[in-house]
């Protein structure tokens, strides 16, 4: 850690007012907390795995066994699993408006 002078940071009018609380002492001024974006979530992949979860979910709820969600997706059987129990523990259950399947988070008022 780096001592650095008040007067050479800092604008006078701030200086002067710290001055009023800490005159001539030392003091820690810890860096701002950054905000890391998620993962996926500056590329789109995180949408675009939220959709492919979705569209499995859908399949799944239509009568397709996870045999035939391991073709067409090329994921493992335990992969496939873990995204419908994932789902089905959210609340997302199967809607049709219109006659076009959408997928409804419960409690969020999300469609996709």
């Amino acid at each position: 850690m780096n001592y650095k002078n008040g007067k050479d940071v800092l604008p006078p009018s701030l200086l002067k007012e710290l001055q009023k609380y800490i005159n001539g002492e030392l003091i820690y001024i810890p860096k701002q907390q950054e905000r890391r974006a998620a993962w996926g979530e500056l590329s789109g992949s995180r949408k675009l795995i939220q959709r492919r979860n979705e569209d499995i979910y859908r399949c799944y709820l239509k009568g397709l066994t996870l045999a035939d969600l391991e073709k067409k997706f090329h994921l493992s059987v335990e992969s496939l699993r873990k995204i419908v129990v994932k789902m089905r523990a959210a609340g997302v259950r199967l809607e049709t408006a219109a006659g076009s399947p959408a997928i409804r988070h419960e409690g969020s008022g999300v469609h996709s």
